[in-house]
């Protein structure tokens, strides 16, 4: 009998921007091209892998909420705030100078940098460096941590956050990674049927989906310290059920197998 070999997962990433909408809380969400090897065509949060230039000890300066943080949660923001300035065009960080966020017209200047920093043509240090900015890692609250299944070849350990976006920062996918953008209330992205969602997107759009407004979420984000989540197969006499424990403060805890692998796998 042949053993399968576990993938170890890939740490990762991802940003839940949110804003206050005329009918409620709205999260930005991307369609991610139907060509990339993990979900492709899927909608989701701007998000990716954590990069070995996230873990440089010398962004330390530049991170503001930085000080009694461990090195992998530094990584962890500065990533997410990396891959939100690639995948959306919004950029959670302040001038060094005056501490204040980045303006539309200044967001405008700087887009230049999103291919950039995709291609690895310039480092996330040295984009600070030179314009002079601090990522604003404080703004970050901690939503959620998902594993994906041991069961699936590829694997993530992705950390969420929930941000309010910045002041007139619009977002607008790359056109490259992702081939369309939209800011959506979550009840409707679940159930609009507008687009393919991975499990836990659509479990993390129902839990933010909980909140009437912006305040509401990140209150409720903070009052609860997120759990490790790593969904499992169960064999059930009614069928193969998608399983992921009972405390992790989602209202569903089981789906059909059926419901989930497709959109993982595609």
């Amino acid at each position: 009998m042949t053993t399968r070999n576990v993938s170890a997962p890939v740490p990762a990433a991802t940003i839940l921007l949110v804003r206050d909408g005329d009918d409620g809380l709205e999260v930005f969400m991307v369609e991610r091209h139907r060509e990339i090897d993990f979900g492709g065509g899927a909608l989701v949060f701007p998000g990716g892998k954590v990069t070995q230039e996230d873990f440089d000890p010398a962004l330390a300066p530049y991170v503001d909420g930085a000080t009694d943080t461990p090195g992998e949660r530094r990584a962890l923001g500065v990533a997410a705030v990396r891959e939100a300035f690639e995948e959306a065009g919004v950029l959670l960080a302040r001038d060094a100078t005056s501490g204040e966020f980045v303006a539309a017209d200044r967001l405008a200047a700087l887009d230049q940098f999103r291919v950039a920093l995709e291609r690895k043509q310039i480092s996330m240090l040295e984009f600070l460096r030179r314009e002079n900015l601090r990522v604003a890692s404080d703004r970050l609250v901690p939503f959620a941590h998902w594993i994906t299944p041991r069961v699936m070849p590829q694997r993530f350990d992705t950390y969420f956050f929930l941000a309010r976006v910045p002041e007139n920062h619009m977002g607008r996918h790359c056109g490259r990674e992702s081939v369309n953008s939209l800011w959506v209330r979550p009840a409707d992205a679940v159930f609009g049927g507008g687009g393919s969602l991975m499990f836990p997107t659509r479990m993390n759009l129902m839990k933010l989906g909980r909140a009437a407004n912006v305040d509401a979420a990140l209150a409720e984000a903070r009052s609860a310290v997120p759990v490790t989540v790593e969904p499992w197969l169960e064999d059930t006499p009614d069928g193969k059920f998608v399983r992921i424990r009972d405390d992790a403060g989602y209202e569903i805890t089981r789906i059909p197998a059926g419901e989930m692998m497709p959109a993982v796998t595609r």
